[in-house]
């Protein structure tokens, strides 16, 4: 069988690695990837050995059976079956349950958003829902973490700080804690700031200009070695939370809009130093909220997820991909894709 992965963003990699992997070790099934090469200009030399396509053309050509999209859309016109990864865990988002009719199979990640796929499944009749887990927690959960610090070229500072805040107009926090993290870390500290790649240019422009000392921008697409470092993760609501999470380490979130339990949440940012302290003290103290929260948004930490997703996809060819309603027009959606591919 031919399986293709649909990437359009940078961060893809890291999701779909455990996917290749597992093909690469237990399947005779061919892997070839499409590329945005305007987004997309540095590939892993690993897999240059592959096919690698840069226009629709070719792929359509190609005829893969299974279509793996980590991202919202997927052309239209490519043959097999086409399914969604997701690119992150952005459960708390409208957008993370908007139905793109591009897709057949919907792969969801646990039983909260199973069960909201479901009831979009009975309303709209023509895709799938299957739960396997997300992709990227096999990556996060069997990155290799001996002598991470040293590789990654960070100071042994007794504190290791993350802040990840998302791009979000309405749920982002850096206009309101980036003036303040410089005059709130404390000598034992070393701070990552990791930007998301959607953030305005105007916030970082602003806080690359007056950045602490002690204190690094990461640059990395991945940000999955800088999860294992990091004593405390800083975010809002970015799904980023949750890969933190699954290493059982505590989260402060800045009006969170949901899932407030999951770590400590702070409504304003003269509250942030408290914060910061009362995780540092008793790191193990949400440890519970912790795991509830995770078994209902991304249960699966055995790191078989990838195995489940070419199994599930494989099963679906076999039992009831055909039983399905066909899609709508959807020609608006299908005008914006023409005009992402054309770059």
């Amino acid at each position: 069988m031919k399986f293709l992965f649909y990437l359009s963003k940078k961060y893809s990699y890291s999701i779909i690695k455990p996917i290749v992997e597992y093909l690469e070790k237990s399947t005779n099934d061919e892997i070839s990837f499409y590329v945005f090469h305007w987004i997309i200009n540095e590939f892993p030399e690993k897999w240059l050995k592959y096919e690698i396509f840069e226009t629709i053309e070719d792929v359509i050509d190609y005829k893969p059976d299974f279509v793996i999209a980590p991202g919202n859309f997927v052309d239209y016109r490519i043959p097999g079956i086409k399914a969604q990864i997701f690119h992150g865990l952005g459960v708390e988002k409208k957008s993370h349950f908007v139905i793109r009719p591009f897709f057949d199979v919907y792969l969801t990640s646990g039983p909260f958003v199973t069960e909201r796929f479901k009831r979009l499944q009975r309303k709209y009749g023509f895709f799938l829902v299957k739960e396997t887990g997300w992709a990227k927690i096999d990556h996060i959960i069997k990155y290799p973490t001996r002598g991470l610090k040293k590789k990654l070229d960070i100071p042994g500072y007794e504190n290791i700080i993350l802040y990840a805040p998302t791009c979000s107009e309405k749920m982002h926090s850096a206009d309101e804690l980036f003036p303040i993290i410089p005059d709130i870390i404390k000598d034992n500290e070393f701070w990552l700031i990791k930007f998301h790649e959607l953030m305005k240019k105007s916030i970082i422009k602003e806080f690359r200009k007056n950045k602490p000392e002690n204190c690094k921008i990461i640059e990395d697409t991945d940000i999955t070695p800088y999860l294992h470092i990091s004593n405390i993760l800083i975010s809002d609501t970015s799904s980023v939370l949750y890969e933190f999470m699954i290493l059982d380490k505590p989260v402060i979130t800045f009006r969170t809009i949901s899932r407030s339990d999951k770590g400590i949440n702070i409504t304003e940012p003269d509250q942030l130093r408290n914060a910061i302290d009362r995780s540092l003290e008793k790191p193990d103290k949400l440890h519970y909220n912790r795991v509830i929260n995770l078994n209902e948004v991304c249960p699966y930490k055995d790191g078989k997820t990838s195995e489940r997703i070419i199994n599930t996809l494989k099963g679906i060819q076999l039992e009831d991909y055909h039983s399905k309603k066909d899609k709508p027009l959807n020609l608006y959606r299908k005008f914006k894709v023409l005009k992402k591919v054309r770059g």
